[in-house]
């Protein structure tokens, strides 16, 4: 396991390079002034250029990318041109807004996912298996930012019942896990736990039809085992597989949340992000697309981890 574990980082840094070096040129060939949001619209040339120095963007790329490289390797990702705040503590503290939201998406979704796919698989060609389909693939087709238009528009707006956007009533800073905090929470996680339902639920709808047409399942049948125990045997073999589509559906909703942040203005790193792209904030925009890569590289190790710990039939030599 242990020489596994050193493979896999090892075999995770050329990836991490990669990831920062096609972040950096992407953001640095999109047309546009870096500079635009600081300067004033009758700026001299000489403020210009000062300015220009003073972040880096007078070099060439090559000395740009190693040098930003080789800061974030010590934990320093920069400042914001924007607002002068070190992009470092900005992008963590988004972060962490945006892993709460993505959990408890992803924990909405995978109980009522593998739910409606255990359901749906043990009752495989009935009403209630097409029921069950029908919910998982309106899950992953329903666009989730006009779902979550909609929710603010009926919960908001007509019932009056959640607050449409923001992460608290004092707030992003002063986060409590308490009632009045996470009314906030619920929209935009209910929202964003669609897709996770829908592909975990299409999962393991069919990994139990698969496993319940296997032989061991019919000799536990033919040994007179209760229905409740062959679905115990059948859950306990699924859910290594299910486990490993949760990991990478919290990867991706780290990553992919920033229509859902932008409609709930939930400060978080897909709201960051978009405030980047549009101030064109590169420093901010490098280091949160790195920050995410980071956290989707360790989430698959993770998950690999866990899957061998869960699953014996797994050899990680």
């Amino acid at each position: 396991m242990i020489s596994y574990l050193i493979r896999r980082v090892l075999y995770a840094l050329p990836i991490m390079l990669g990831v920062a070096f096609l972040c950096f040129m992407l953001v640095h060939i999109a047309p546009g002034d870096p500079l635009v949001s600081i300067l004033p619209p009758d700026a001299s040339v000489d403020l210009q250029k000062q300015l220009m120095e003073l972040y880096g963007f007078n070099r060439s790329y090559p000395e740009q990318f190693f040098s930003w490289v080789w800061r974030a390797l010590h934990g320093d990702l920069g400042s914001s041109i924007a607002t002068g705040r070190p992009v470092a503590a900005e992008v963590w503290k988004a972060v962490g807004n945006t892993f709460m939201l993505a959990a408890m998406a992803t924990v909405i979704g995978f109980v009522f996912g593998s739910l409606f796919g255990f359901v749906a698989g043990y009752f495989r060609n009935s009403w209630i298996d097409r029921a069950a389909s029908f919910i998982s693939v309106i899950g992953v087709s329903v666009p989730h930012y006009w779902l979550g238009m909609v929710l603010v528009i009926v919960f908001s707006s007509k019932l009056m019942w959640l607050p449409a956007t923001g992460a608290g009533p004092d707030g992003s800073g002063a986060w409590i896990w308490d009632l009045e905090h996470m009314k906030y929470l619920v929209m935009p996680a209910v929202t964003m736990s669609f897709i996770p339902m829908g592909i975990i639920a299409r999962t393991v709808r069919a990994l139990v039809a698969d496993f319940l047409s296997q032989e061991f399942v019919v000799g536990l049948k033919a040994r007179g085992l209760s229905e409740f125990g062959v679905f115990r045997h059948v859950v306990k073999n699924a859910a290594p597989t299910a486990l490993a589509v949760m990991g990478l559906q919290l990867g991706y909703l780290l990553g992919g949340s920033i229509l859902i942040e932008t409609v709930f203005s939930w400060p978080g790193t897909g709201f960051l992000l978009n405030q980047a792209i549009f101030q064109r904030d590169l420093p901010l925009l490098q280091g949160t697309i790195l920050v995410l890569a980071l956290f989707f590289v360790g989430l698959n190790l993770l998950v690999d981890i866990l899957q061998t710990i869960f699953d014996p039939r797994i050899e990680r030599a």
